[in-house]
């Protein structure tokens, strides 16, 4: 789903958007993250580039945690894609308000993965909000160079 639209949450004007709900199951990320790079590459944004290897590697990521740390059984998670000038903004929602993502520190036999630190280090910016239902985390994306598409 790709539509010219206005944002309300942020003053900047969305270029495009994708949104799209998934199965809360790691069948569902994995999808989550293939029907996501081929709109990035419908937006222009060529495959295998830098800027999709990393939204790819922030929506495996972000969709993983909402399957094994944000699930509800019976509750799917949503992806949305929003095209901003200058940014590529990366936002999966899911039903639980109560796990939030952190990043931890590295501790020898600390419960947990690297997940985050990643998203931390690849992502321009990132952090978490919450909705009606659960939260939404984000991750943002710079753009260096304007798009052909």
């Amino acid at each position: 789903m790709t539509a010219p639209s206005e944002s309300a949450e942020s003053p900047q004007a969305l270029v495009r958007v994708f949104t799209q709900r998934f199965s809360c199951t790691r069948r569902g990320a994995r999808l989550a993250r293939q029907l996501a790079l081929v709109e990035l590459h419908d937006w222009g944004i060529p495959d295998r580039s830098g800027l999709s290897e990393d939204a790819g590697l922030l929506i495996a990521e972000l969709a993983g945690n909402a399957v094994v740390h944000g699930r509800v059984p019976g509750r799917d998670f949503e992806l949305r894609l929003s095209l901003l000038p200058g940014a590529l903004r990366i936002e999966v929602s899911d039903a639980r308000r109560d796990r939030r993502p952190v990043v931890r520190p590295h501790e020898y036999g600390a419960e947990g993965g690297y997940g985050m630190r990643i998203v931390d280090a690849v992502a321009a910016d990132w952090g978490v909000r919450d909705r009606v239902i659960g939260k939404t985390v984000w991750a943002e994306c710079a753009l260096n160079a304007p798009l052909t598409g």
